[in-house]
């Protein structure tokens, strides 16, 4: 970001009408995310508080309080045992894209996980086989500079506007347990 910090602090439910304007556009133009209908306002404060009383829910602003991202980890499968993974988001404003703030999220993301015991950070991302006006890809070049591997791929499992889009799971160790 040019001559400007970035703030990474905790999410409140304050700042839902904020989190749904950065993630409307992904909704509505991309299959970033196979939702197919914008959440509402009251809806993302009902996944806030879900969210952030269990995980670490952060969101990036800038110098005058805007904004500009946000990550969270969440349940990466519903049973005691995986309790030491999480499945991880990032959504950053368009217009503060490739300027840092995904990796300043993902890297205070992966501090606090790092810091409640949690050994993998997981990420389902949609990806598109071929050149696609809705999906360029690039969220998976992100996660591979954050060190992430990808660790499974299925394939035509996602349908958004009128197009099959395969998923790609991929993992960032953050510990190695002792397999005992």
């Amino acid at each position: 970001m040019q001559n400007g910090k970035i703030n990474i602090r905790p999410v409140t439910e304050a700042d839902a009408a904020a989190l749904v304007a950065v993630y409307a556009p992904y909704v509505i133009h991309t299959a970033v995310t196979f939702e197919y209908d914008t959440p509402t306002e009251e809806e993302f404060r009902r996944r806030i508080a879900a969210i952030s009383s269990r995980f670490p829910y952060l969101v990036a602003e800038n110098d005058e309080q805007k904004i500009l991202g946000y990550a969270y980890a969440n349940t990466f499968k519903d049973r005691p045992a995986y309790q030491w993974a999480v499945e991880t988001t990032v959504y950053v404003d368009a217009t503060y894209r490739r300027n840092g703030v995904g990796k300043r999220l993902y890297d205070a993301l992966e501090e606090e996980l790092r810091r409640r015991g949690i050994r993998n950070m997981n990420a389902c991302i949609a990806f598109a086989a071929h050149p696609d006006p809705f999906l360029t890809n690039d969220s998976i070049r992100f996660h591979e500079r954050m060190g992430f591997e990808k660790v499974a791929h299925f394939h035509t499992c996602g349908k958004k506007f009128g197009r099959w889009y395969d998923m790609i799971w991929m993992e960032k160790r953050l510990a190695i347990p002792d397999r005992q």
